[in-house]
């Protein structure tokens, strides 16, 4: 192979992996007033009511941008480890500034995204999104108790309410 097939495949391997940074990259947006609590109940309320209407047992987190517990609740018969996941997802999304579908993403990449496992905090597992208000991250919802996706949608109709 040629000097300049070798620079040309370096260059293209170079070029995604750098692309590959960039969206996993954390959201620019600033950190604003954290979410309150009346504000946290409406999404969590948003959130268990896309799991009741497809009759999924889930547990909501609503976290601070600290990553403090502003509001919980799960539904009747929801798994005991689903309380304990929804927080560090919540967590993870928030102090990471990011989805922790993109960190998930991450991982199941391979090569520089199996760092995800040495970071303290991260939970690279989709269902779990910041809260953003006025263009600022206030705090972060998440859900579990199904699957990866449904805990995404979830969360989606819960920060969807937050704007």
């Amino acid at each position: 192979m040629s000097f300049q097939s070798r620079l040309k495949i370096l260059l293209s391997v170079s070029l995604l992996s750098l692309c590959a940074t960039y969206a996993f990259a954390q959201l620019p947006n600033p950190y604003g007033m954290s979410i309150g609590g009346d504000a946290a109940k409406k999404s969590a309320a948003a959130a268990l009511a896309e799991a009741r209407k497809n009759n999924w047992t889930m547990a909501a987190a609503i976290v601070d941008t600290a990553g403090d517990l502003v509001y919980f609740e799960k539904l009747d018969g929801t798994q005991a480890a689903s309380t304990l996941i929804a927080v560090d997802k919540a967590r993870s999304s928030v102090r990471f500034k990011r989805p922790t579908k993109a960190l998930q993403d991450a991982l199941a990449a391979g090569g520089d995204g199996l760092r995800m496992l040495a970071l303290q905090g991260a939970v690279p597992v989709e269902g779990c999104l910041p809260l953003i208000v006025d263009g600022k991250i206030v705090g972060a919802i998440a859900v579990s108790g199904g699957t990866s996706t449904q805990d995404g949608q979830c969360a989606k109709a819960g920060a969807d309410v937050v704007k």
